[in-house]
């Protein structure tokens, strides 16, 4: 008596092909997730590098300008800032906006030394276009404030921490 193994063959490669299958779709969503991620930062690290570029070549709107110019404030001097680093946090499911929540929080040097307000104003400013090119980035600006706090993405909510002076 003779057996054909073309059946066994076929059924071993059935079986390896629907296991490929079930893994690169088990994969699909954190590969979504992270990808998500990557952009993000890549657009948090091109809103910081516009941030900082405005404030340290002391562009304001004019009204920024005359309340800067009234307090003598430094911030009208163009100077340097030094992005340390940037980091993101992964703050957990938010209920409210059913996605997962991230902060980013920038580490940063001035080449002046300058008050808490000053420092403040100029980590607004970063903060500000790091949410905004976020926003631009996944086309999220119509579902978000002024401040693009927070910014939104198909499965993130993000939102900045105050950035930290070293």
């Amino acid at each position: 008596m003779t057996f054909d193994n073309k059946a066994q063959t076929s059924a071993e490669f059935l079986l390896i092909f629907g296991s490929l299958i079930l893994i690169i779709i088990a994969s699909i969503g954190f590969i979504s997730s992270e990808n998500e991620l990557t952009m993000a930062m890549v657009a948090a690290r091109n809103g910081i590098n516009e941030g900082t570029a405005s404030a340290v070549s002391a562009i304001y709107s004019s009204d920024a300008y005359n309340e800067y110019s009234k307090e003598g404030n430094l911030l009208l001097i163009p100077f340097y800032v030094e992005i340390v680093n940037i980091s993101y946090v992964d703050l957990g499911h938010d209920s409210a906006y059913d996605k997962q929540k991230i902060q980013f929080k920038v580490y940063a040097h001035s080449s002046k030394d300058l008050d808490k307000k000053e420092l403040d104003s100029i980590g607004d400013r970063i903060n500000y276009n790091l949410r905004k090119s976020i926003a631009l980035t996944f086309e999220s600006t119509k579902s978000t404030n002024k401040l693009y706090n927070p910014v939104f993405s198909p499965h993130h909510v993000f939102t900045t921490a105050n950035v930290k002076w070293v």
